[in-house]
């Protein structure tokens, strides 16, 4: 049957074909929407009715507990501890140093993930290494070991020294770094693609150091929500975020330079990179201070500082042929700076190995997103991505963080 040329000129669609798509083909959501109800309902009949055919597992119970908070109070030693194995876990008894103590709490069982908050009623002494033992109604020991005592210090008084703290190593260094844009406005196209692979380098190593620290992290952290695999989680999710970021801010302008990136969007994605890292940075400085293990002191800021300053240095970089006014400067070191804060003030309070670490790994997949951002921009005029100048630029960056991050004795 042939469409009438009249209904299509008038922009009409042929019943024909109406009548077609009515009886013969089922719109595409709706043959989605029946996939997604089959599957949860077999899903569901699998979990009802295919739980109960299995036998009964043989054997003692799996238990397995992690401590994943330590609270020194006075004549108090406070563990927040989480139940990592398939199997409910009761804590029977706990001894510190091999000297059985009064406990509280964590004698109701704790079910699968379940935190519970066992308290102990025990006289430490500031400084000295204890080693407490947890044993389960079963007669597992779970070991958990305080290398040196010391007080938890109250929340009140901790975030406001951490607000201070970040403001040293995190706003102000930025800042620093920014003030040499107006001497990057007077040098040649090739200085400044030497200066963002300077940045590319910078940013390098960042990534480098933040994921190894966020794998430690990991590491030590309970297991119970995938520890290492939490950096790989949040740096695949941050990667995915501020690409779908760029994207809009790409299609929102509709102007570019020849690198397909204008100078103040790549400066923006450089800051939320670098403020992604400092707010892991931040977290592993407040989770340091809340154990006992930060040196606070003029090294740690002098340290901090030069270690960062750089960072400002990469925000501007791509601004040296464009006019931001003073407001956007500051908004895009607040960008990268102020997370710092927000991370110091989360890792005193929190103190949690598996938020630090997928945190970390935000940073990591941030940064590693604005690489990719900037590696256009370093072309040359023969069109080499990796010339001799950008290889000189990235070693230069590399050997300046690690240096500098000599410095930071925290």
């Amino acid at each position: 049957m042939t469409a009438d040329p009249k209904l299509a000129e008038a922009g009409v669609a042929d019943p024909s074909v109406i009548e077609a798509d009515v009886n013969g083909r089922v719109p595409v959501w709706a043959l989605a929407l029946a996939a997604i109800v089959v599957a949860a309902a077999a899903l569901f009949g699998l979990a009802l009715l295919g739980g109960q055919s299995l036998p009964e597992r043989n054997g003692p119970p799996v238990e397995e507990l992690a401590v994943e908070r330590t609270v020194l109070l006075p004549q108090v030693i406070e563990l927040t501890i989480r139940n990592t194995g398939p199997d409910p876990v009761r804590v029977a008894q706990v001894f510190v140093n091999d000297a059985f103590v009064d406990v509280v709490g964590g004698t109701a069982p704790i079910d699968r993930l379940g935190t519970a908050t066992v308290r102990l009623n025990y006289p430490w002494q500031d400084g000295q290494p204890y080693l407490i033992s947890l044993l389960t109604s079963t007669g597992v020991v779970v070991e958990h070991e305080i290398p040196a005592a010391v007080a938890t210090p109250s929340p009140g008084g901790v975030l406001g020294l951490m607000a201070l703290l970040g403001t040293y190593v995190g706003i102000i260094p930025v800042a620093l770094g920014m003030l040499v844009l107006p001497l990057l406005r007077r040098v040649s196209p090739t200085v400044v693609r030497v200066l963002l692979a300077l940045t590319v380098g910078l940013l390098a190593y960042l990534a480098l150091d933040g994921g190894i620290e966020a794998l430690e992290l990991g590491g030590r952290s309970s297991g119970a929500y995938g520890g290492p695999a939490l950096v790989a989680l949040g740096a695949v999710l941050a990667f995915l975020a501020l690409t779908f970021i760029d994207r809009v801010l790409r299609s929102s302008r509709h102007r570019s330079e020849a690198s397909g990136a204008s100078g103040l969007r790549l400066a923006v994605m450089i800051a939320v990179g670098i403020g992604l890292h400092n707010l892991g940075e931040g977290l592993a400085i407040g989770s340091a201070y809340a154990v006992g293990e930060l040196a606070l002191g003029a090294f740690l800021v002098i340290g901090f500082a030069l270690h960062n300053t750089t960072e400002g240095i990469a925000i501007v970089a791509p601004l040296a042929k464009e006019r931001p006014s003073l407001m956007q400067l500051g908004l895009l070191g607040l960008l990268a700076g102020a997370p710092a804060i927000l991370g110091a003030m989360l890792g005193a309070a929190v103190n949690n190995s598996e938020l630090s670490a997928f945190l970390l790994g935000v940073g990591v997949g941030a940064i590693a997103q604005v690489i990719v951002q900037i590696a256009p921009a370093l072309r040359g005029r023969s069109g080499q991505t990796l010339n001799p100048a950008a290889i000189g630029g990235i070693a230069a960056g590399v050997l300046i963080m690690y240096l500098t991050g000599l410095l930071v004795t925290a």
